[in-house]
C-alpha cells in the first residue's frame, strides 16, 4: 500500500536545490543570500565567483545544481532563470569546551546550517 504522492509544493517552472549541514552561522550565510536574491541566475554565479566570503563557493555550488536541475529534470531555459527564493535555516550546532583560568570552561558553539536555493523562469514579455 503505501501513502499516497504529494502534490509538488513548487510551480512547473522552478528547480530547488539544496546545501545541507553548511558549517557556517547562519548569519554569516544570509550575508551571501541577500548579495543574490532575485538576480539572474548568470549574474548571481558572477557574484560569486568574485566574492571573497569563504562560503560564496558553497553556495555557488548549491545554486549551479539549481540551475542544472532547471535544466535537466524541468526542461527550462537557462538564459531565463533568476533566482526567486534562497531560505537560509539552522541546523545543529556542535559544542566543545575549551579549558580556561582556574579550572573553568569556556564554550565553543560551532553552528551549521541548510540552504535551500529556489530558480524560477522568467515569463517572457513581448
Amino acid at each position: 500500500m503505501g501513502k499516497p504522492k504529494s502534490e509538488r509544493r513548487y510551480a512547473d517552472n522552478e528547480a530547488i536545490a539544496y546545501g545541507k549541514f553548511m558549517r557556517v552561522s547562519t548569519q554569516k550565510l544570509n550575508l551571501i543570500a541577500g548579495l543574490i536574491r532575485g538576480k539572474n541566475a548568470d549574474e548571481a554565479l558572477a557574484e560569486l565567483t568574485f566574492s571573497k566570503r569563504r562560503v560564496a563557493g558553497d553556495v555557488k555550488k548549491v545554486l549551479q545544481s539549481a540551475v542544472a536541475n532547471a535544466e535537466n529534470n524541468h526542461q527550462l531555459d537557462v538564459d531565463r532563470l533568476f533566482v526567486k527564493e534562497v531560505t537560509i535555516g539552522k541546523t545543529l550546532e556542535f559544542k566543545r569546551f575549551r579549558a580556561r583560568a582556574r579550572g573553568r570552561v569556556g564554550r565553543i558553539r560551532k553552528p551549521v546550517s541548510n540552504l535551500t536555493v529556489v530558480v524560477s523562469e522568467r515569463e517572457e514579455t513581448e
